[in-house]
């Protein structure tokens, strides 16, 4: 089977993206598939690289990539691809609408405004969510233009940063607990990665730096385990995810609180996925080769 691996992008998570697609290619089996790496630097050049493909398999990060644009192409020129659909890749990349259906299907979500305008703010609604705060763009990853903020000052410059990286951004309630995340393959939990960043919060460089946080496979207690189960499931029911997404959590006192889904999770050397798919037994070609035989299915 023909397999072009896209990657690179118009993000700001262009350099994730070609780590991801990087190790991509490594790891898939050649024995098996034609590899063909497709870098793209612009949306103009997607049409005509793929669309006699076998297969694409997605290795982009942020807009174009997992906002749902690139899938609806694949999808209307018979490209089958690696993932989620075009509804819940629009859905889970936008932080606002996300927030909103966590809350309509019960599940906890850190209190959180949105903003467009840095002169418009209701600065007594953040008084009431107090700091600290997360400040972070409402349609982006890698924790990328993403700031910790502890006053109305560090605040304000920290809004002027996330705008721009887009023009709507999420000024959010700071949770203090254990940072989990779960990956989904195909409807099934694998095993849940503990997060210890090294730095304040799990950002860009605690994500992507060599031992930039302390990352274990964990076995939570019984009932915490079936309610971190329970809204996975819920969360891969409610927007209708397929294949594979890994799902961002905080523990407080027993409580559980989903911060963001993400539909094309890293596969970088580093990233999460491949780990928690380790510890359940596939390696990286054979993760691959998963994600490859639930996205022909689909």
């Amino acid at each position: 089977m023909q397999i072009g691996v896209i990657m690179g992008g118009i993000s700001a998570e262009k350099e994730v993206s070609l780590l991801t697609g990087k190790q991509i290619i490594e790891n898939l089996d050649k024995d098996k598939y034609e590899v063909i790496p497709i870098p793209i630097n612009s949306q103009y050049e997607l049409i005509d690289s793929v669309k006699c493909l076998q297969f694409a398999f997605i290795a982009l990060h942020g807009k174009f990539g997992e906002d749902g644009r690139i899938q609806a192409i694949l999808e209307s020129i018979g490209v089958p691809f690696s993932g989620c659909g075009v509804l819940a890749s629009a859905l889970c990349m936008n932080k606002n609408i996300s927030k909103k259906l966590f809350v309509t299907e019960g599940i906890k979500t850190p209190q959180w405004i949105t903003v467009k305008d840095e002169n418009k703010i209701d600065y007594s609604i953040i008084e009431n969510i107090g700091y600290p705060l997360i400040v972070k763009p409402n349609s982006g990853g890698s924790s990328i233009g993403t700031i910790k903020v502890y006053s109305k000052e560090e605040l304000k410059a920290g809004i002027k940063e996330a705008l721009k990286y887009d023009d709507e951004i999420i000024i959010e309630e700071y949770i203090k607990g254990e940072e989990i995340t779960c990956c989904i393959l195909n409807g099934e939990v694998l095993p849940i990665i503990s997060i210890n960043p090294k730095s304040e919060f799990f950002n860009y460089s605690s994500k992507y730096d060599q031992d930039g946080a302390e990352e274990k496979i964990i076995e939570l207690p019984g009932r915490l385990r079936e309610k971190v189960e329970e809204i996975s499931f819920k969360c891969w029911d409610t927007f209708k995810l397929k294949v594979y997404a890994r799902i961002d959590m905080i523990i407080k006192n027993e409580e559980v609180y989903v911060l963001e889904i993400n539909t094309l999770p890293g596969m970088t050397e580093n990233s999460l996925f491949p780990k928690s798919a380790a510890a359940y037994g596939l390696n990286f070609s054979q993760l691959l080769d998963k994600i490859i035989q639930y996205s022909l299915i689909e």
